[in-house]
């Protein structure tokens, strides 16, 4: 690390600030803001490096705390959503189509009214199922991520008619249904921007396995990176750079070798014996 370090010296890849871990002798592993500033030497050549570190552990382990907190609520929210206001409409429902069924039977005037509640109330159930959706994007399984961006990519097809693919070539299991959600809401913010920005044909959000970790990478053929959107980095960079650092990974955005943009997260896994 410290080779490479001083290999970006005065080159693009040298970060000024940025994010570690670092273990102490106790063996406790700790997390360190650095902040680095290169003081030159004589020509182009780097004499002195200054590197700042603040050990924000403890910063980081309390937004992780409120940030579990906020999804339990959300996802409770979503579940009762679900399973209580959605039943309860669909029962409605029931008795509604019921009762048109009768005064159609007996040709009153009031089964045009009874057929516009039942119109009404289904409609209701779906707007009920689209906000359960979005408050519970990912099932509590260890597949549910698989399958929340294959509905995802399908619904994105469907809006807003381009080309939007899912590819996973093999299983890759996440029990943790936070981590599956933050990656989940990486993928939905790089397309939403890929759509808002870049105008593009075509989606790929592909999920796979490494030797070590695991990666989701979202790649599109829009018009590519532009230096607003690159720098300074966007808002909706920003907080997937920050779900990304949340679940231990890391998030690289870079023009696509034939054009466009790569969103890629990696980010570690359990091993592959994990089951649903």
């Amino acid at each position: 690390r410290s080779k490479k370090f001083f290999q970006d010296l005065g080159t693009t890849s040298f970060r000024t600030d940025y994010e570690s871990a670092l273990v102490t002798a106790a063996g406790e592993r700790r997390r360190v803001a650095w902040s680095n500033t290169v003081l030159p030497g004589e020509g182009t050549t780097e004499a002195w490096v200054i590197a700042t570190g603040i050990d924000i552990t403890e910063r980081k382990q309390m937004e992780q705390a409120i940030l579990d907190v906020s999804a339990r609520e959300q996802r409770q929210i979503g579940q009762e959503l679900h399973d209580g206001l959605g039943q309860h409409l669909t029962g409605i429902a029931f008795m509604s189509k019921v009762l048109e069924q009768k005064l159609s039977s007996a040709r009153a005037d009031e089964a045009a009214d009874a057929a516009k509640i039942v119109r009404l109330v289904n409609e209701a159930i779906n707007k009920t199922r689209e906000l359960s959706r979005g408050l519970l994007p990912v099932v509590s399984n260890a597949d549910g991520l698989m399958g929340a961006l294959q509905r995802w990519a399908a619904e994105v097809e469907d809006l807003f008619q381009i080309q939007c693919e899912f590819v996973c070539p093999e299983p890759v299991l996440i029990p943790d249904v936070g981590m599956a959600t933050h990656l989940f809401h990486i993928a939905q913010e790089a397309v939403n921007n890929a759509l808002r920005h870049a105008d593009p044909r075509r989606i790929v959000i592909t999920v796979e396995r490494t030797e070590s970790s695991a990666r989701i990478s979202i790649e599109d053929d829009g018009t590519g990176m532009s230096a607003a959107t690159a720098d300074p980095p966007g808002l909706g960079l920003r907080i997937m750079s920050y779900r990304a650092n949340i679940i231990g990974g890391s998030l690289d955005v870079h023009p696509g070798f034939g054009g466009g943009t790569v969103v890629r997260c990696r980010f570690p896994i359990a091993d592959r014996g994990v089951t649903t």
